[in-house]
């Protein structure tokens, strides 16, 4: 049985649809069969049984109604009237008290040797009995006739009844072959065509799999059904999957391109120590401090990379102070660039945001950051808060140089800069951005920008209000 099992699941879809289907309908078939078969067996039965009863019903009622005119001498003489009343595959005898037969009407089976009770016989017995090898009914019941007082058989034959239920079982058994091969022609047309979309699917991902995203297989399964909704998922990831590949393959490419400088000039900078910088005091003094400020901006791309790559789970009862975190990142700016000058203003009731401190503080701080690096005047950076019933509303806004309108949405891709010739500007990796609106959709922050050249940029941010603020 076990191993009967493991083969089975073994199988292939379509096969096992196929044999379960058909088992299935076989079983069920057989069950609707067999209560049908024994349904008919027993009202046919009684009803053979029935009209058995009722021939002698009639034959006693005509014995009853000579009223002891006729006696069985006569009736052995004339038994035409008798013969009208049983049907022709009947056969009756009256056989006196000592079991003599006396009379016989229609000889079409022998007499049944069966032993009953003056009980039995007064009360009609009724049985189904084999004589020569063939089932009969018999009917016993004494009976009177004139003077002369005995008992009368009645035999009736179950031939005609046999056939029929061996023909309503025959028809049933070829019937049921018949829709077993039926259920199986159609059970495997049905399962070929639900599973070719499955076994696209299939084809799908080892095509994907051995050759990657270059030849990606069509579907032509446009039913909106189970099967239809898992091809949308599957043709969903797969989109998904593909962009986050390329979006691997660039980003690798150009974490290896930023990575890349800051080595080559550490290295340069090692090679000109080595061959004449140890005795120059000057030149030593600007090679370490290159390499000293190179190594510091690999240092913080690592961290930032490492930031993109945890995705961690938001903490949904996070909570922080917006204007503690802004006086913060303000002393530690003003303290980096000596000349921005950072304004916040506050508006409302004060309400603590649904989101980390430290989440928070990096939000503000790469949006103050870039607003201080790419400008070309004294930086002023005017940072507004306004609390509101549902939401707390943070403006950043800045002098800066600003962003081209169809730019705007490419500034959160990693290591993107607007101006290809302030890319090393202040020392920024290009990731501060990308962490920032990383940051802003794991705490469901809106943020929007608008940005003007020569005048400056605007992001405004809409934080979530703390909802258990009142148990801190």
């Amino acid at each position: 049985m076990k191993q009967l099992k493991e083969n089975f699941l073994n199988l292939s879809l379509k096969k096992k649809w196929t044999i379960t289907t058909s088992l299935v309908i076989l079983v069920s078939y057989a069950a609707i069969c067999i209560v049908i078969y024994f349904a008919l067996y027993t009202w046919l039965f009684n009803n053979e049984q029935n009209n058995a009863i009722r021939t002698t019903d009639d034959l006693t009622t005509f014995f009853n109604s000579q009223e002891g005119s006729i006696t069985i001498n006569e009736l052995q003489q004339n038994t035409g009237l008798m013969k009208s009343i049983i049907h022709q595959n009947q056969t009756v005898r009256i056989f006196n008290m000592d079991g003599y037969e006396v009379l016989r009407i229609n000889n079409q089976s022998p007499a049944a040797r069966i032993k009953l009770t003056l009980e039995q016989l007064f009360n009609t017995f009724v049985s189904k009995e084999s004589i020569n090898g063939k089932n009969v009914i018999v009917v016993s019941r004494t009976v009177q006739i004139g003077l002369f007082h005995g008992y009368m058989q009645l035999i009736h034959p179950l031939d005609p009844f046999e056939s029929m239920m061996q023909y309503m079982l025959t028809a049933m058994l070829i019937a049921g072959v018949g829709a077993i091969l039926i259920v199986g022609l159609i059970s495997s047309y049905l399962s070929n065509l639900l599973m070719r979309p499955l076994g696209d699917l299939r084809d799908s991902m080892i095509t994907i799999k051995d050759k990657g995203f270059e030849e990606v297989i069509q579907f032509n399964y446009m039913a909106d059904d189970e099967i239809g909704d898992l091809l949308k998922i599957y043709r969903s990831m797969m989109d998904e999957i593909q962009q986050s590949f390329v979006k691997q393959q660039q980003f690798v490419s150009d974490a290896s391109h930023e990575l890349r400088t800051p080595i080559q000039a550490i290295e340069g900078h090692l090679s000109l120590l080595k061959r004449w910088g140890r005795e120059d005091p000057v030149i030593l003094d600007e090679s370490l401090t290159t390499a000293i400020a190179e190594v510091s901006r690999m240092k913080k791309m690592i961290e930032e990379l490492l930031d993109l790559a945890r995705r961690e789970k938001r903490d949904v009862h996070a909570y922080a102070n917006i204007e503690n975190v802004l006086n913060a990142v303000k002393d530690e700016l003003q303290i980096v660039y000596n000349a921005v000058e950072i304004q916040i203003t506050v508006s409302g009731v004060s309400k603590k945001a649904n989101i980390t401190e430290n989440a928070l503080s990096q939000i503000v701080r790469n949006i103050m950051e870039n607003g201080i690096r790419y400008n070309n005047r004294r930086p002023i950076i005017i940072v507004k808060v306004n609390y509101l019933s549902d939401n707390i509303f943070l403006t950043i806004s800045d002098n800066g140089i600003g962003i081209k309108q169809e730019n705007i949405n490419k500034i959160f891709d990693r290591f993107y800069r607007e101006d290809v010739s302030r890319e090393h500007s202040g020392g920024g990796t290009g990731l501060g951005l990308s962490i920032t609106k990383m940051l802003v959709e794991k705490y469901n922050v809106e943020m929007e920008v608008s940005s003007k050249l020569g005048e400056g940029t605007i992001f405004t941010l809409r934080f979530p209000i703390y909802k258990f603020q009142h148990s801190k």
